[in-house]
């Protein structure tokens, strides 16, 4: 019967290697309860810590130990993203982890498994699922609910709180553990224009952008049927849409007087022909056709826009949107992508340095150059720019940090359509959303 596997439960050698070398403890200034015991419920060891972010940093000889320590072939396997170029640079990055441990006889799969949806998938049957798995930042605290995040609470070749950006390892913690190996810093969105057809004041707000698009034929738009999107509509106003203190439920105010300004002023603009609401395959698709020349994606989106838009590809913050006479910046929600690696694994030593590998500094520009993505990793980050990560640097002063339950969604989205489609009571819309994304979880 497998075992939820804490870091103390490594190897005996790897603890013997970690106190022979004096293993560097790393704490935050507020350190209140460092103490560590075991709780036995079942067929289950689990190791309870206090909230403050402890790292035991190792060296070469835990590594060497672990290596000493294993046996036969180590199986792991590895989910990430099903876009090409991710897969391929997964593989990449796993053929080079053997390499640097060539003592060990490695069977590493990668598996294509969005983002997005990873959680719902490791949630289908931890033990069955993924040993290290790539997933975004919100997610995170089902995950760790559900005990199937293994704390990083020792690393083997750097220090992952160090290394990367604060926004990045605040999205990995939970309760001052860090939880995840951050790995991305640009899981936001942006307008993505075609600069041929469209120039900067043109793009500079929605009313100019809609203009410009109906004397020319055009079309522009959004996935306004997708709560992560609409968003940034009602926060762009100081509306709120925000998990509970609980970290279950919601807290949501978009239905006052503010929130029906806001509401209104999306049904105003969504009523030119000139808007669509579409997904992203589809938006691609009419991008590559001609008839789509601004659309609100992130940098995975870049690759098929450049296809269709060329060397007139740009990319800018979101636009303004006019609320009762006034323009209004468009918010939106920060992310992060984040390296998991499954409490339940059979391989936990090896599925966190590997985890470890795919997300240190040349693993992630290596990542970042290959998918336009910016890197978690300080220095790494550094060394890339591009007029997608720009214009995520300019939206990232509007932008907050996605934090809302699951009932948020499927209201959001439902609102979302109502009102692109359009709606002679506004306020039914929001009050019914309301009362979806505060229903009890």
């Amino acid at each position: 019967m497998k075992k939820k596997l804490v870091a103390v439960l490594m190897t005996a050698a790897m603890a013997a290697s970690l106190a022979a070398c004096g293993a560097k403890t790393e704490t935050p200034a507020q350190n209140t309860d460092n103490t560590v015991t075991e709780q036995t419920t079942g067929d289950k060891t689990e190791e309870q810590t206090g909230t403050d972010v402890v790292i035991n940093q190792g060296s070469d000889d835990a590594i060497a130990n672990l290596v000493a320590a294993t046996e036969g072939t180590v199986d792991l396997t590895l989910w990430c993203s099903e876009l090409e170029s991710y897969q391929n640079t997964m593989k990449e990055l796993a053929e080079e982890f053997k390499t640097t441990y060539p003592d060990v006889d490695f069977n590493i799969t990668i598996g294509a498994q969005s983002e997005s949806t990873c959680k719902d998938e490791i949630l289908k049957d931890v033990e069955a699922a993924a040993d290290v798995f790539v997933f975004a930042d919100d997610q995170l605290n089902e995950l760790v609910q559900a005990g199937a995040l293994q704390a990083v609470t020792t690393t083997y070749t750097f220090d992952p709180i160090v290394a990367n950006g604060a926004g990045a390892v605040n999205a990995a913690s939970l309760n001052g553990v860090c939880y995840a190996y951050p790995l991305t810093a640009s899981n936001g969105y942006f307008l993505i224009y075609d600069k041929s057809l469209l120039s900067e004041e043109d793009v500079s707000s929605w009313e100019n952008l809609v203009a410009a698009c109906e004397a020319q034929g055009k079309k522009c738009g959004m996935d306004f049927a997708n709560g992560w999107y609409l968003y940034g509509f009602f926060s762009g106003a100081g509306n709120v849409a925000t998990l509970a203190e609980d970290g279950v439920n919601n807290v949501c105010d978009w239905n006052n007087e503010s929130g029906l300004a806001v509401a209104q002023a999306v049904t105003n603009l969504c009523a030119s022909d000139a808007v669509i609401s579409i997904g992203d395959a589809d938006a691609r698709a009419q991008a590559k056709d001609g008839d789509l020349i601004a659309y609100v994606d992130g940098t995975w989106a870049i690759e098929d826009f450049t296809a269709a838009y060329g060397d007139n590809l740009a990319c800018v913050k979101l636009p303004t949107f006019n609320v009762n006479g006034a323009p209004v910046q468009q918010g939106s929600f920060a992310g992060y992508k984040l390296v998991g690696v499954n409490s339940y694994s059979d391989n936990i030593g090896w599925s966190m340095l590997l985890a470890e590998f795919i997300t240190n500094e040349a693993a992630q520009l290596k990542i970042g150059t290959n998918t336009q993505e910016g890197p978690a990793n300080i220095n790494a980050a550094s060394q890339i720019s591009s007029p997608a990560l720009s214009a995520l640097g300019a939206q990232s002063a509007y932008a907050d940090l996605q934090r809302v339950g699951g009932s948020y969604w499927t209201p959001a989205g439902t609102l979302g359509q109502t009102l692109y489609e359009g709606t002679d009571d506004v306020q039914k819309a929001l009050d019914d959303a309301v009362a979806g994304i505060l229903a009890p979880q």
